[in-house]
């Protein structure tokens, strides 16, 4: 059975509201969502070659340097990279707020009040080189904030993405230069809580 290929979100008619943000401007969003096409265009091109190795690709496998091994860990960065923004792009674009229904009990049980996990998340996203993400564990059976260096580490096994903070410079690096904290801030006024939501829901099923 061949890899699959993807095709990317058109973030432009699916969420207009992302060229109307309040402190996020449209300029860094066209050009963030180029960056994440490029990590669609090349999710395709390693697809494309993992679908076409050959025998000779397969018994040439080495720990050091090989053509799969190279391919493989490739394709979880390219990977990363596509779904990671899907997930951001999908619920910026709202007028911030709190989270109602269960996700915001369930916030309030495992972090405390709404205060404090916003608190721990926007110090996550200040310590992290990448992303601040929060997830859903199967294991813990809770929602945990994690933190990653690049598109493909600190993976949390058996846990669920529920809402992803970019914290790489192409973010925020237009509006914003080198002040982090204020596109953090703003990022909180600009979640849409009711699609947060809505993948809690069917995530934690």
């Amino acid at each position: 059975m061949e890899y699959l290929e993807r095709k990317p979100i058109d973030f432009k008619k699916e969420r207009p509201q992302l060229f109307e943000m309040k402190g996020i401007s449209a300029k860094t969003i066209e050009e963030h969502l180029k960056i994440y096409e490029g990590y669609v265009k090349k999710f395709n091109e390693i697809t494309q070659r993992l679908n076409n190795l050959t025998d000779e690709d397969y018994n040439a496998a080495n720990v050091t340097y090989s053509l799969i091994r190279e391919l493989k860990v490739e394709w979880t960065r390219a990977f990363g990279g596509m779904i990671n923004h899907e997930i951001y792009f999908s619920h910026l674009g709202g007028e911030g707020g709190k989270p109602g229904s269960s996700l915001g009990s369930q916030i309030d049980k495992d972090f405390g009040s709404f205060e404090k996990f916003v608190k721990e998340m926007k110090a996550t996203a200040i310590g992290a080189r990448g992303w601040a993400w929060l997830l859903w564990s199967d294991d813990l059976n809770r929602l945990v904030i994690s933190i990653s260096d690049e598109q493909n580490t600190y993976m949390v096994q058996n846990s669920k993405l529920i809402l992803a903070l970019d914290v790489f410079e192409h973010a925020y690096y237009l509006d914003y230069g080198s002040n982090r904290k204020g596109y953090v801030d703003v990022f909180f006024d600009n979640i849409d809580w009711s699609v947060v939501e809505k993948r809690f829901e069917a995530l934690k099923v």
